[in-house]
C-alpha cells in the first residue's frame, strides 16, 4: 500500500545526509517498488518510482558518486525526490476519494460500448436489475471506463446510423446526468415500482485514467484491465457476471451485448 512504502515524506528526506545521496536514494526507490510490484501494475510503478530519472540515475551510480558532479547529482536526486514524494501524494489523496466513493453496499457494472450500441434497448430504458439478473431492491452504479467514453465518442461519427444515435444518446445521457461531475444518480431508488416491486439506485460514474496511465492497445482488454483495477479499491470479489450474454468471466462473450458486474461488498 502507499502508506506502507518508503516514498513518505519523513523516510524519504532520510535518503541524503550520510553516504552518497544518489546510493541511498536508489535504494530506497528500490525498496518502494519491491514493496509496490503486487499493489499496482507496471506502468503505474513506473509513474510512481520507476521513472526515466531513475533508470538514468541507476545507470551511472557507479560513475557519478564521489566525482566533482556530485553536486549535478544530489541535485538531480532532491529534484527526483521531490517529484516522487508529489506523485504518491496525489495517488494517496485519488486513492482516499475512490473508496470513500465506493464504500457503500451496491453492484459495479462495466459494460463495453457494444453493449450501449447493440443492447435492444436504449440506455434510457433499459432494465439493468433485470439485464443482470439482480434483485430489484439492489444499488447498481453503472462504471464508465474513460476509454468506454472515447470509443461512443468515436462511433458519433460511424457512418452506420445505429451506432451513431445510440453512441449519441448514451453520451447525451450520461452527461445530462453527470452535470459537469463524474458522479450522478441515473435513477432514485423507487419504494414502491409499477411492478410493486423495489426498484434500487442506479447511478453513473466516469472512471478517470489514473495519473501516468498508458492505456492497453486493445480497448477490449483496457476495459478489463481497468475493471480488475476497480476491485481492491471496492471491496469486491474477483467474480464477474455477464449480462445478456449467459456467459460468466470477463473475456469476449458469444454476444455484442455483455456486461460485467462486480459482487456488491459483503453486509
Amino acid at each position: 500500500m502507499l502508506r506502507e512504502t518508503p516514498a513518505s515524506k519523513q523516510r524519504t528526506s532520510e535518503a541524503l545526509p550520510g553516504a552518497p545521496s544518489i546510493l541511498r536514494y536508489l535504494e530506497r526507490a528500490t525498496d518502494a517498488a519491491r514493496i509496490l510490484r503486487s499493489q499496482v501494475s507496471d506502468r503505474y510503478l513506473d509513474h510512481l518510482v520507476i521513472t526515466r530519472r531513475y533508470q538514468a540515475l541507476l545507470g551511472s551510480c557507479g560513475t557519478l558518486a564521489g566525482t566533482d558532479q556530485q553536486r549535478l547529482v544530489n541535485d538531480l536526486v532532491d529534484l527526483e525526490i521531490t517529484e516522487r514524494i508529489q506523485a504518491f501524494e496525489e495517488a494517496e489523496a485519488a486513492l482516499d476519494a475512490q473508496i470513500g466513493r465506493w464504500n457503500a453496499r451496491e453492484w459495479f457494472v462495466v459494460a463495453d460500448s457494444s453493449f450501449y450500441i447493440h443492447n435492444p434497448g436504449k440506455l434510457a430504458n433499459v432494465d439493468l436489475h433485470k439485464v443482470l439478473g439482480l434483485p430489484s431492491g439492489d444499488h447498481i452504479r453503472l462504471l464508465f471506463p474513460i476509454v468506454v467514453v472515447d470509443e461512443l465518442d468515436g462511433l458519433k461519427e460511424a457512418g452506420k446510423q445505429r451506432a451513431h444515435w445510440r453512441a449519441s444518446h448514451t453520451l447525451g445521457l450520461l452527461d445530462a446526468t453527470l452535470a459537469g461531475s463524474t458522479f450522478g444518480v441515473l435513477r432514485r431508488a423507487d419504494p414502491v415500482w409499477q411492478d410493486g416491486e423495489v426498484r434500487g439506485e442506479v447511478d453513473m460514474e466516469i472512471v478517470l485514467d489514473p495519473p501516468g496511465h498508458v492505456r492497453l492497445p486493445i480497448p477490449d482488454d483496457e476495459i478489463i484491465d481497468r475493471a480488475v483495477a476497480i476491485q481492491p479499491l471496492a471491496a469486491r470479489d474477483a467474480g464477474t457476471r455477464l449480462g445478456g450474454a449467459g456467459q460468466t468471466g470477463f473475456g469476449r462473450a458469444g454476444s455484442a451485448s455483455r456486461a460485467a458486474c462486480l459482487p456488491r461488498r459483503p453486509a
